[in-house]
Formats: structure tokens, sequence, C-alpha cells
């Protein structure tokens, strides 16, 4: 019997006709209290040997409509290796065209972070005599928000910050933690016990778990887009960044990571702080070096493609790295990797994946190793 779902962690799509393989139709759907819509994961079954055809009716007025052209779709038939499907876009419709050879297909965005998930890297983490996983406060529906804070502060260690997945179907965000997470709990590793000899390392894997568990793009359970609500957020409205916030201040912030996906851009890079009012020539070197290092800890990441110097986010103080930035006055960026593939080194396999997104978190330790002598 064909069929498709999505009564599950992160499912949204809306079915218009499922009756046969070759003419479903869908829509995207939209955030659960805004109009922000691209995030799709759902499932179906009885395709098996059958030639499915796709076609997402709405696409043509999704959110980020530039995030189409190049993009394909993943797909699973066991919710563990994703793979890329064939994907069209025709300015309106966005097609995906698959032959199953399973009863049963997932096809998702891109490769969905389970909830479950989070919860085991906490465990995990918890495990570990090197971090401790503290509560911060709860979200707009009551689910827990941890910090996990990875080496012992004391006198003269630097406190440096991580956060992911404020806009939830950004899932990339929290494979990337998830990497770093599990290299700096490596004993073994050289570069990580260096940094945390040095340093404390505040870790937030996921901003925005109402928004992860409904299938969100961008928003919580409030409707609020959490990377602009830096500025003043609200117990009522944003109370995941009203709690990252204050522990924040709590420590102090020497430096920080936001990460992000991008829709568009096919590359991974990062967007600094370079023109907000007060930025100094300490956080222009920082910005500098700590790009050339990732450059040598991974070809994945690159300094060419990004964000053009007139985007209005360069210069909004309610953005996470843009508030940190201006006022710790520290290293503050954002760091983007591409839903659809890495233009650089493509993998016409899998795309850009979760495995990739963790093995870049990995990386990412040696550049912040690189810059904290001059933090």
């Amino acid at each position: 019997m064909l069929k498709i779902s999505h009564g599950f962690d992160a499912g949204a799509i809306e079915t218009i006709a499922d009756q046969r393989a070759d003419d479903l139709r869908v829509h995207i759907r939209a955030d659960s209290h805004a109009e922000f819509r691209q995030w799709f994961f759902f499932r179906v079954q009885g395709v098996r040997d059958q030639d499915c055809r796709i076609r997402f009716e709405n696409a043509g007025v999704c959110t980020y409509v530039d995030g189409w052209p190049g993009y394909r779709a993943v797909a699973s038939y066991d919710r563990r290796q994703w793979f890329r499907v064939p994907t069209r876009f025709d300015g309106a419709t966005l097609e995906i065209a698959h032959r199953p050879d399973r009863d049963s297909v997932w096809y998702a965005y891109f490769e969905p972070y389970s909830w479950e998930r989070h919860l085991d890297l906490l465990g995990r983490a918890e495990d570990s005599p090197l971090a401790r996983v503290r509560d911060l406060g709860s979200t707009v529906e009551g689910r827990d928000m941890n910090v996990v804070t990875v080496g012992t502060p004391a006198a003269g260690k630097r406190a440096l910050w991580v956060i992911a997945r404020q806009h939830p179907g950004e899932t990339m965000a929290e494979w990337f933690v998830e990497g770093m997470l599990e290299r700096l709990l490596e004993r073994s590793d050289p570069v990580a016990r260096s940094l945390l000899a040095r340093a404390v390392v505040h870790i937030v894997p996921n901003m925005n778990p109402d928004g992860s568990v409904r299938g969100n793009l961008r928003t919580n359970a409030a409707g609020a887009n959490l990377n602009r609500e830096w500025g003043a957020p609200t117990v009522e409205r944003s109370p995941e960044v009203l709690h990252v916030r204050a522990a924040m201040h709590e420590t102090g912030v020497d430096a920080f990571l936001d990460v992000h996906g991008d829709e568009s851009l096919p590359y991974v890079f990062v967007d600094g702080c370079e023109r907000l009012p007060g930025f100094t020539p300490k956080q222009d070197t920082l910005q500098r070096a700590f790009g050339a290092a990732f450059k040598r800890a991974s070809p994945d990441f690159q300094d060419v493609h990004g964000y053009s110097s007139d985007k209005e986010t360069k210069i909004n103080l309610t953005l996470a790295s843009k508030y940190v930035g201006h006022s710790f006055g520290c290293l503050a960026l954002t760091l983007e990797m591409p839903f659809k593939d890495n233009a650089d080194l493509p993998d016409d396999a899998v795309g850009w994946s979760g495995e990739r997104s963790r093995r870049l978190g990995a990386a990412a330790v040696e550049p912040l190793l690189a810059v904290l002598p001059d933090l």
C-alpha cells in the first residue's frame, strides 16, 4: 500500500496526492508558528521497484527559492545512511525522481539530527571526566536547554563558546558540534589536550529543541527566529537565547562560534564582525588568523566565497555573532555549511553530509588552538 507519512521526530510535509508512485504531490509545510518554509522530512511506503515522482508544488514560494537550483534531496532506507537523489527545479516546482529498491524510504531536506541522538550526545559527554552537562533553563515548551562544558575552569583560562542550531532545520550544525565535542573528549588527542590546558569550551549543541522536534526550518515554538533575538530576549518569546546569553555573561567570552547552514551557497565559510561599530584591529587579526588556520586544518573550509559586504546581517546586533562580538570585543564568527554540496570538493553520492559536518567540527578545534594565545 502506497503511503506518505510524517508523524515522527522532525517530520514535516503536507500531502496533496499519494495515489500513484509516479504522481506524488506534496507541499512543503510552514514552520509551526511562522511562515518560514523549506524543511521537509517524510516517509514513503509501498514503492519498491517503482519509479517515484514526488513534486513539491509550492517550492517556488518557499523562503529560500534560490536554494533550489543545484540542490538534490537526501534519502535513506534505514535513517543511518543517507544519499542524494535526482532532484530538479523548474522555477515553480521541485521534483524528486527516484526508483527505490526497498518498500520504505525516507526523504529529507538534509540529513536529520534527531532529539534522541541529541540526548545520546549529552549522555556521552556526561560520561566523560573531562565534561559537565548543565541545565540552563527551559524552552517555550519546557524542553531542557543544556550546555556541555569541557575542561576545568581556572584562573587565566580562556572561555570559548560554541552554539549550534538556532535554526532547527540546519541540522548540519549539530553534526558539526558532535564532531567537535568528540574530539575534545578524546584524551589521547594532543590538539584537544593543548586547548583544554588553556581554555574551557562551552558548547550548546541545540539552541532550538522545540523547533527541532516540530520540524521547523528557522523558528521556535513561539514563532521566534532565535538569531534575531539577541538584543532583547524574553522568557515568553525566546527563553532559549535568554538563558544562554545569561550564562555567557557569567563566564565571559573570549571566542565564539555560531554554527549554521546556508541554503544557497555551496561552500563552507565564516561571517565576521568587521562592519560593526567598535570593531578593533585585534578582532580583525583574530578573524584572519582563524580563517587561515581553518584552511590548513580542513580543505573543506575556504575564504573566497561568503556573504556580500552590504548584507544587512553584517551590522545587525540582534544576531548572535554580532551581539557577542560587539558586547565582548572578542573573536565572534558565524560559521556556515551548505545544504547542497561543497563546490570545492563535491561528492556526487552524498553531497555535503552529516559526516562531512562532523569531521569539519573536529577540524575546527585546530584553528581555535591556533588563535588561543592571542585571544
